[in-house]
């Protein structure tokens, strides 16, 4: 193992990164650098394919074949397998493993050849998670050790040995690699897959250079003194491998960068990783055998857009089946990859289908994925998208989730995500570390989810949105907790909410209910004129107010026995204990709900859940939607402006396969009514439906638009040229 950490100086590292305007992160001393731009050669591509080859692909595929693919679907940007565990090209850096199969072939090079005549932007994929025992046997230190000391052995091909991701294999080893790469092939990025580690490591070198960083014993536990420290080392200690590969690439070509797979969305890392990464592409491949609607694709888009500020987002969709059994081979059908790589498109993400194995076995994946770039590539001036017209935020907050669990937070978000795309609400996504008036400015309304850990600062920032004539929508235990997850002894919001803490949350409550006060005329009893009631949530903040209220439209029936059947009837059927608390505060509109509803509307699915929350929505927006559409099924609705054009776009989710895939066929769904509101100033030239291509019937009032859709079948755009 050399002395030096890192087989660049640490002086040219700097240097590099310092090139690149990208400052760099150092052990356990994170910053978060200034945002990067996105390098022009990525930033031009706008339909991707990944090939991911196996090692034997290089006697038995057809690379022609290939890059016919690319040149049919008007693919700009291709991710090709090229190193790390295997070489797929006579590689020349020692124990960097050359496929069995490649003879006197140079795989990599001669699809790399055949992209650049097609004039596509080339990636490189490298997977350096695991290494075989020639390479163990010359260099131990290379090799992942688990807590008891053991060297790692792969958890699925005993041949192989796991990989040290925070130690010389990544710091030393995979920089000789990527500088050989870029060097022969001019290649525009490495795209790192696998990178961060099997497991946490206890290897010499881990242990060393904590112990260095903190003065500390690395733990063994999560019960052992140093592991928040221990963990938060781990996190920072990638962000520095980021910085070595980054400098070895650029020392080749400084227009060149890494972008590195960095798994969850819930990662507290994600500002850090918006702002350093020149470009992303999102990991969320499809759908499994698990409870995920297809918006789940547009939810990974509005995740990632939150924290890269106009930086390009590519979605990655797997052509296979994306189950935890991991059929790599399989491929799913043609329905299932159209819907999810229109959620992508219509989420602002740019599409890239990946296939594993360049050996084709099953070819029923070809079709949609060329319909869906052809048409991509006809209107592409109708997706280059300049910014989103949504005018309701939604906030996620993965300290919260690290804070207080994610199975305890991730329902609520989820929740209030599914009630707006079944109400048709155009929405974004806002990270909880972009709360200033530059983010937030093109909001009126933000919605807190069970929010339950934001600092003091992050809630002047909301209370500073509301005076600015924003509004707020929150529930159950919003701003209880603060950013380390301690909890205060009132809501931080609490003067905004116009409530205070009176007694300890209930987490589990059974046979609740609402009454809904309908002598209140409020608006957010829309659609319940004959029902008297509707089931409470699960969970419920014991609140009292210490503000000023009108009479509450939703009040409390409190829990009573569900069996025996005899004894299962209110005790108190009538209270005057609030389940929502409304006001209007400086222009803006505050909204409180002690109740977990979200995350039981998630959980439970119940309709009536789902249209108070639209409901209450609407009135803390207290404005037209930008974009209103009224008809049978459910659409997940997008509006987006262009330099000289806005689209609206309208996802068709109606489906028996809706919420557990794969979805077999598509069902066509219409008439669809829409009103589209123009940005200010702007007034329509031309209106085009940009997949049936249908003339649609329409009245234009100047600034507002109302059309008539006969049918949609998957997807349809409505392009607005001003």
């Amino acid at each position: 193992m050399s002395d030096s950490p890192w087989s660049v100086s640490r002086r040219e590292v700097l240097a590099a990164l310092a090139a690149a305007g990208v400052a760099p992160l150092v052990g356990a001393a994170p910053i978060i650098p200034a945002s990067r731009p996105a390098p022009r050669m990525l930033d031009r591509a706008m339909r991707w394919i990944q090939l991911a080859l196996v090692e034997k692909d290089p006697a038995t595929f057809d690379p022609d074949w290939w890059l016919d693919l690319f040149k049919r679907v008007h693919a700009d940007g291709a991710c090709i397998s090229a190193g790390g565990m295997c070489a797929f090209y006579p590689t020349d850096v020692p124990f960097h493993h050359r496929s069995e199969f490649l003879g006197d072939k140079d795989t990599f090079g001669y699809l790399v050849n055949g992209c650049r005549k097609l004039n596509m932007t080339v990636v490189a994929r490298v997977d350096p998670h695991c290494i075989r025992d020639d390479a163990a046997k010359a260099h131990p230190e290379w090799v992942a050790v688990n807590a008891n000391g053991q060297k790692a052995r792969h958890m699925v091909t005993q041949d192989r040995w796991l990989s040290c991701a925070l130690g010389p294999c990544n710091f030393e080893f995979m920089p000789q690699v990527l500088t050989e790469i870029v060097s022969r092939y001019g290649v525009d990025a490495i795209f790192a897959n696998r990178w961060a580690g099997h497991i946490t490591c206890y290897c010499d070198s881990c242990l060393k250079e904590f112990k260095k960083a903190s003065g500390l014993d690395a733990p063994r536990s999560s019960q052992e003194r140093g592991w928040a420290e221990f963990q938060s080392w781990r996190a920072n200690r990638l962000f520095d491998v980021w910085d070595v590969w980054d400098a070895a690439v650029a020392k080749v070509n400084p227009e060149a960068c890494c972008l590195m797979n960095m798994g969850s969305v819930h990662s507290t890392d994600m500002p850090r990783i918006g702002q350093r990464a020149g470009m992303v592409a999102a990991d969320r491949q499809g759908r499994n055998a698990q409870l995920i609607p297809p918006w789940a694709a547009g939810w990974n888009a509005k995740v990632f857009r939150s924290v890269m500020f106009g930086k390009p987002v590519a979605g990655i969709s797997s052509i296979g089946n994306d189950d935890n059994h991991r059929w790599k081979d399989s491929v799913q059908s043609a329905a299932e990859i159209r819907l999810w790589l229109l959620e992508c498109i219509a989420n602002g993400m740019r599409p890239w289908a990946v296939k594993f194995c360049g050996t084709l076995y099953d070819k029923r994946w070809v079709p949609p994925v060329e319909e869906v770039y052809q048409w991509h590539f006809e209107n592409q001036k109708f997706l280059e998208n300049k910014r989103n017209l949504a005018r309701v935020g939604l906030v996620w907050s993965p300290q919260t989730s690290t804070a207080i669990g994610i199975a305890r937070t991730e329902g609520a978000q989820l929740g209030f995500y599914h009630a707006m795309v079944e109400a048709r609400i155009p929405f974004e996504m806002v990270n909880e570390n972009f709360l200033e008036a530059e983010h937030l400015d093109g909001f009126k309304l933000l919605i807190l989810p069970g929010i339950s850990v934001l600092s003091d600062a992050q809630c002047e920032k909301i209370r500073q949105f509301v005076k600015r004539g924003g509004s707020v929508i929150a529930t159950y235990e919003t701003s209880l907790f603060d950013e380390n997850g301690q909890k205060r002894k009132d809501f931080g919001l609490a003067d905004l909410f116009g409530v205070a803490v009176a007694g300890k949350t209930e987490p589990f409550i059974k046979n609740s209910y609402i009454n809904l006060e309908h002598g209140t005329q409020h608006p957010i009893l829309k659609g319940f004129e004959d029902a008297g009631r509707i089931i409470n949530t699960v969970g419920h903040a014991n609140v009292k107010a210490t503000g000023e209220f009108a009479a509450p439209p939703l009040t409390r029936v409190p829990s009573y026995p569900d069996l025996p059947m005899e004894d299962v009837y209110p005790r108190q059927p009538t209270t005057d204990i609030p389940e929502v608390f409304l006001r209007e505060l400086d222009g803006g509109r505050v909204v409180y709900f002690p109740g977990d509803i979200d995350r039981t509307f998630w959980e439970v699915l119940d309709p009536d859940h789902g249209r108070l929350l639209a409901n209450t929505v609407r009135w803390a927006l207290n404005e037209p939607d930008v974009v209103s559409v009224t008809g049978p099924g459910v659409l997940d609705i997008s509006a987006w402006e262009q330099a000289e054009s806005m689209t609206v776009h309208l996802v068709n989710l109606t489906n028996p396969m809706m919420m557990k895939g794969p979805i077999r066929e598509l069902y066509a769904i219409g008439p669809q009514q829409v009103t589209v509101r123009l940005p200010e100033g702007r007034r329509a030239r031309e209106v085009r439906l940009l997949v049936s291509k249908a003339d649609p019937q329409m009245h234009d009032a100047g600034d507002v638009l109302r059309l008539t859709l006969p049918s949609i079948l998957d997807h349809e755009v409505v392009a607005i040229t001003f």
